[in-house]
């Protein structure tokens, strides 16, 4: 793999967590460095951080509070 994209790659900590728990992304960039904005879009779905899993979450957060307020009311 390029020694430009291996650097960025360990500069990015959520990145690095993917690579490893995905080696095919090994081999893949290796051969095709262009795919690095593909592995990255996969990544973020791995990691929870597109925004459709970032209002899900958030939702959840608040759905939890709304349930502890409610049960403090009481």
């Amino acid at each position: 793999m390029r020694s430009d994209v291996m650097e960025y790659i360990r500069s990015r900590p959520d990145l690095k967590r993917y690579l490893r728990a995905e080696p095919t992304w090994y081999r893949k960039l290796a051969r095709h460095p262009e795919q690095l904005v593909d592995m990255e879009k996969e990544a973020k779905v791995f990691n929870g951080q597109t925004w459709p899993q970032r209002v899900a979450k958030v939702n959840q957060g608040l759905g939890m509070t709304m349930s502890l307020l409610s049960m403090f009311r009481r």
